[in-house]
């Protein structure tokens, strides 16, 4: 019998042709992971820093800003407060349906019977046209401006009214709310001293209508009632519109459904986009370096608006642009602008072909501004097209230039007869008109004698009438 005595020596050979394979695969796996053991130290800082200045820059950009209107009012520079002691508040309603806003209207000129309103374009208010409303004014015309709402020194926002839900959650928010201004042992003592639940009161503060703010939000029908509310207040009517940048397309409606109202139309560098990039308001981080600083607005103004900004107030527009959330408005306005607005089809309707027009355009903006001039002035063959040397926004740098040719156009116009008419008296105001007269005529029937005390019941009873507005004619 054969005993194999081999084997069992041959494993530890094996064993250790295997440990010695294996150890030249440890080392290069070593070798492999030392380079990973050895990171730069300074990248985790880097990270953690862009980290913080990320949050940080969101924070300030969310950040609510002070909204109350006396303290921003007085943080204003004295040429803004100059404008707005300057003008003067109406009422005016956007929407049938929504409660009146007040509207910044700003009126310099003579007692004349051509009255030209301006229309100021996006991003823009009645204090950057000051300086062509004062040229316009030296030529003898009654010109008005306006800030449209959520523009310039106009309200932004609207106190609204709304039914609000009457479930469960909103029932124990009234009671919540109720034991927040009573006390928590209010209930309590009403039940030791009465003996019952005080049902009356949680019902009493269970309003089921809340208020709530709502921004404007401005498009070409809000903008053409407002212009309507706007003329019958002041009494323009026909009336030489002035329309700037983005404001024909905001107006254009209005203008062709109301003829009669316009007696001319100026159409100042109205593109059919406006001039300020509403990207600049759409993304955070471009908006608060633009609004938040004068430097980066003014690069913002003459990059895109404008080449000279020397006469423009950089920092009272940015100002206005940027107090209590205007940039939102204008955010807004942008995007309901008509961008596919046909200015052929528009200017060929039957309201536009009986207006009187011309178009002030830029010839030294660029090549690209000049050939839309171009297409504008092709769009609309009745009007005079009249190049000038300012830029995009030139109610500025060119305002004298522009108030000249806005004037020699409407001088050439025929005259506006106005007719004035008079309001009827009320009923009750006549009869009192009639019995003073009467008494009056029986007291110099009696005292003919005494012309003295005649005069003297006269001029009692003028004043006396004139206390209710009907003036001095009856008692002189």
């Amino acid at each position: 019998m054969a005993i194999i005595t081999e084997e069992p020596e041959q494993e530890p050979q094996l064993q250790n042709q295997r440990h010695q394979e294996e150890q030249p695969k440890q080392k290069q796996i070593s070798q492999t992971k030392e380079p990973q053991q050895h990171t730069n130290p300074f990248l985790f800082w880097c990270y953690l820093v862009l980290f913080v200045s990320l949050i940080t820059l969101l924070f300030i950009s969310v950040t609510p800003q002070d909204n109350n209107p006396r303290s921003w009012f007085l943080s204003l520079d004295s040429s803004l407060r100059h404008h707005y002691s300057n003008g003067r508040i109406i009422k005016v309603q956007t929407s049938p349906n929504r409660s009146p806003i007040e509207l910044f209207t700003f009126q310099n000129g003579v007692d004349s019977t051509e009255n030209v309103f301006i229309i100021h374009g996006l991003g823009l208010s009645s204090f950057a046209f000051r300086e062509m409303i004062n040229s316009l004014r030296s030529k003898k015309f009654n010109v008005i401006a306006v800030d449209l709402p959520g523009n310039g020194f106009s309200d932004r926002s609207t106190m609204e009214f709304e039914e609000r839900s009457d479930g469960a959650f909103q029932r124990f928010k009234d009671v919540y709310g109720l034991i927040q201004e009573k006390g928590f042992f209010w209930a309590f003592d009403q039940i030791v001293e009465t003996g019952q639940i005080p049902y009356e009161e949680i019902l009493k503060a269970r309003v089921l209508e809340r208020k709530s703010v709502k921004v404007i939000e401005l498009g070409s029908d809000e903008v053409g009632r407002v212009l309507g509310q706007v003329i019958d207040t002041f009494n323009l009517a026909p009336v030489h519109l002035v329309l700037h940048d983005s404001a024909l397309s905001m107006s254009a409606n209005w203008v062709a459904e109301n003829p009669g109202l316009v007696k001319s139309l100026t159409l100042l560098d109205t593109g059919i986009k406006p001039a300020l990039p509403l990207f600049a308001f759409n993304l955070p981080l471009i908006r608060d370096f633009v609004l938040g600083f004068s430097f980066g607005y003014q690069w913002l103004i003459r990059f895109c608006c404008m080449k000279k900004v020397g006469g423009f107030d950089v920092e009272g527009n940015r100002v206005l642009l940027k107090g209590r959330d205007r940039c939102r408005v204008v955010s807004e306005m942008g995007r309901k602008l008509n961008n596919s607005f046909d200015m052929a089809e528009w200017g060929s309707s039957e309201g536009i072909k009986g207006i009187p027009m011309q178009i002030l355009w830029s010839s030294v903006w660029s090549k690209e501004w000049s050939e839309e001039g171009s297409q504008v002035a092709d769009a609309l063959p009745q009007a005079k097209f009249v190049g000038h040397s300012g830029g995009r926004w030139p109610q500025v740098d060119s305002a004298d230039e522009l108030a000249k040719h806005i004037a020699d156009f409407v001088s050439s116009l025929p005259k506006t007869v106005r007719q004035v008419e008079e309001e009827p008296i009320p009923e009750h105001i006549q009869r009192m008109f009639d019995e003073a007269r009467s008494s009056g005529h029986n007291h110099d029937h009696h005292h003919s004698h005494s012309g003295h005390d005649s005069h003297e019941g006269h001029d009692h009873a003028a004043g006396y009438m004139d206390a209710y507005g009907l003036g001095q004619t009856w008692g002189q």
